[in-house]
């Protein structure tokens, strides 16, 4: 380029850059965002956002009393590009470190691997990456991290470009590539899907995340979140939202998600149909019947507790006969039932609870009964706890096997330890099945058939102690 070209090139990059520029959140009525969609943090469901940071986000602009507008960044090199531009409030979010931006107080704090397939030895120490090619997201700053590393360990490192890092991980476990470096979060995930994924090295140092700010009143936008952040984590809005999203990822491990997995294909097609069946009755995704069976049957119509709980929904013998149930050991009766008996739950539990933790609270009554549900939502509240969040209930739920605790309730001890477990699980298998099976959509309107009230799985009620006995 010639040397009088390239101020005019410049000067028309400042420009445009400059005309570009929005007015301050107040003076633009809304808060402009720039945003990486990835399946942590910031994913579409159909037309409606969601994630971490989508959350987070959306709580900090109610605090301004604003709406949100995403702006999507392609990549993260995208992302800083927006950042830089002064077309948006704030970019969510970048690594802390540039000096030249403006960010916030941290929000996370991440640590960096390396990750193979379970058929490939890898690396077992940093000077074994020298010689080996490591992909990484495009942009991503795991590439920095990479060469930053002592030239004896650095590796050959491909900034793969229009894909995400769940995507490589997807490369290494189809054998497509052998290693890839991603944030231990996405690791996490991605195991979920890819049991034969291989954690192998931890690169040195962490990564803190914050958001950036620009444009018009950018310093007391910042100041503004720094507050709302401090708050955040105080109050606990920060590890609601990252239990929201985050909290059940590691219950299961690779053995059980591989078993699962392969169940899905074996299992799975058989009784498809009477879940999907159970949908056009009830209007509950199909997928999430078919993981509340799995997590009580393993997709067994003839299972068998030793308590007498029986079938693929595992119905005790007094739920199935208030739902009418003939024969608990048929599948498609069973299925139905669980559904049916899942949807009253759901309309039992206060319109207060929005979702999706109105359906995990409905999922921990379908295991411990409406009586020990209510009787934890009464703890719940004692406890200055929310007992319409999940993530509060469930430090809640497991009390009720502590005598000090049961013996203040009607309905005396349960096993509420293990309903978290159950919703967990059934989380998890909820997310593998809405990533390998296809949704489906119900020809008939959603048509709940009617029968007596359930009081719970127990079929009990129960009856609060003096509030003087606390």
């Amino acid at each position: 380029m010639s040397k009088l070209l390239r101020p005019i090139c410049c000067l028309a990059l400042i420009c445009l850059v400059g005309c570009g520029r929005i007015d301050s959140p107040e003076a633009d009525g809304r808060l402009v965002v720039a945003v990486s969609e990835t399946p942590a943090f910031f994913q579409r469901e159909g037309a409606k956002p969601s994630g971490f940071e989508h959350d987070l986000v959306t709580a900090f602009a109610d605090s301004l009393g604003l709406k949100v507008h995403f702006i999507k960044a392609a990549n993260p090199h995208e992302l800083n590009d927006l950042a830089l531009s002064g077309r948006v409030h704030l970019a969510a979010s970048m690594p802390l470190g540039n000096g030249s931006l403006q960010f916030s107080l941290p929000i996370r704090t991440v640590t960096q691997w390396i990750v193979g397939h379970t058929d490939f030895l890898g690396p077992e120490q940093l000077s074994d990456l020298a010689g080996q090619t490591v992909e990484v997201m495009a942009g991503s700053p795991l590439a920095d991290t990479l060469r930053g590393l002592d030239e004896k360990s650095r590796p050959r490192i491909v900034e793969v470009p229009g894909v995400n890092e769940m995507e490589l991980l997807a490369r290494v476990a189809e054998h497509k590539s052998e290693l890839a470096a991603v944030h231990e979060i996405q690791l996490d995930l991605g195991v979920n899907f890819h049991p034969e994924l291989r954690p192998l090295l931890q690169l040195p140092g962490k990564l803190e995340f914050g958001w950036v700010f620009t444009g018009e009143g950018a310093g007391a936008l910042r100041a503004k979140a720094d507050v709302f952040i401090a708050a955040a984590r105080s109050d606990g809005t920060l590890a609601r939202i990252h239990d929201r999203y985050f909290g059940h990822i590691k219950r299961i491990n690779a053995n059980g998600i591989a078993q699962f997995i392969d169940d899905t294909k074996i299992k799975l097609p058989n009784w498809r149909r009477h879940f999907q069946s159970a949908q056009d009755l009830t209007g509950i995704d199909w997928r999430l019947l078919a993981a509340l069976a799995y997590q009580e049957s393993h997709w067994d119509p003839l299972a068998t507790s030793p308590t007498g709980v029986r079938g693929m929904m595992m119905l005790t013998a007094d739920t199935a006969d208030i739902l009418r149930v003939k024969n608990r050991l048929d599948a498609q009766e069973s299925i139905n039932a669980g559904a049916r008996y899942l949807s009253q739950l759901l309309e039992q539990i206060p319109v207060s609870a929005k979702q999706p933790d109105r359906l995990w609270l409905a999922l921990s009554a379908y295991n411990l009964g409406m009586g020990h549900f209510r009787g934890a939502r009464y703890i719940a509240r004692k406890m200055k706890r929310d007992p319409d969040v999940w993530y509060d209930m469930k430090q809640v739920l497991p009390q009720l096997a502590r005598p000090e605790i049961y013996a203040r309730l009607k309905s005396g001890a349960a096993r509420g330890g293990e309903a978290v477990i159950m919703v967990e699980n059934i989380r998890s298998y909820y997310d593998i099945l809405n990533r390998f099976e296809s949704a489906y959509v119900s020809p008939y309107p959603a048509l709940i058939l009617s029968s007596p009230p359930i009081q719970g799985r127990n079929a009990e009620g129960t009856e609060m102690l003096p509030s003087s006995f606390w």
